[in-house]
């Protein structure tokens, strides 16, 4: 079997690539996260802090010379940026935790309501606000998808089966008209399942399958290379595309 110049550094290559490639994104989005926190928090609690500190040491110690005071302020500021530069950091992420505990309570919700009833009344915020809140709620709320089970549907046509997410019932209004049970079914994308389309079936067309959602997931990330346990039938996988091509290259020299 003839081997394409380059071919196995390109395979190995992309295979070391998605290897790396998801924990190097995880890492850089943990830090630029962390980075931000501190950027746009922590630096100024620091600065803060800094003040505090300095004046709390000249009202402690009578110090009443301005160069010493200017000396000695420039000192705790080098101390709070080199040193002590975390707890701008760890004080901000525990000021953001218990904001979310206030959030949660009853007085909390009932301020945040109002708060968010003002902005949406500005020229400009209005526009814009509600779009990131939808984002940020997607994104960060606490709300899961509930699942009751995996199914198979005929979908975006007949013939073509679909893997979809059964949410829960149909419509009352669609089940009074149709005389029918109907399902409600997500059926997610690849290789990005949190969109996807949703539709309205009736319950006997849907075919139910042996699978955790665990498995439908893997199945659809992967665009259908990972198959659930037990779901593999015939020979086994098919060839890699280098088999093929290669193939087909001995097969010309031959003639």
């Amino acid at each position: 079997m003839t081997t394409k110049p380059g071919g196995h550094f390109r395979r190995f290559f992309l295979r070391g690539l998605a290897a790396v490639l998801p924990t190097a994104l995880t890492i850089g989005l943990i830090v630029w996260v962390f980075s931000k926190i501190q950027q746009y928090f922590g630096n100024y609690i620091n600065k803060g802090a800094a003040y505090v500190t300095t004046r709390a040491y000249v009202w402690i110690t009578g110090m009443s010379d301005p160069d010493a005071i200017s000396r000695l302020r420039v000192k705790i500021i080098v101390l709070w940026d080199h040193w002590l530069f975390w707890f701008g950091f760890v004080l901000a992420v525990l000021g953001v935790y218990f904001f979310g505990r206030f959030l949660a309570s009853f007085f909390g919700r009932i301020v945040w309501r109002l708060i968010e009833k003002a902005l949406i009344q500005l020229p400009i915020v209005k526009q814009v606000y509600p779009s990131i809140k939808q984002v940020t709620d997607f994104l960060l709320a606490e709300r899961k998808l509930k699942v009751s089970k995996v199914v198979a549907v005929e979908y975006p046509r007949k013939g073509i089966w679909s893997l979809g997410l059964v949410t829960g019932r149909g419509m009352g209004t669609l089940e009074e008209t149709l005389k029918s049970d109907l399902v409600t079914v997500f059926i997610p994308s690849s290789p990005t399942p949190i969109t996807g389309y949703t539709i309205t079936i009736r319950q006997d067309e849907v075919i139910d399958l042996p699978l955790s959602l665990d498995d439908a997931l893997r199945f659809t990330i992967s665009g259908g290379v990972i198959l659930p346990p037990g779901q593999k039938v015939g020979g086994g996988d098919l060839p890699p595309p280098e088999t093929s091509v290669y193939v087909d290259e001995r097969q010309e020299g031959d003639d």
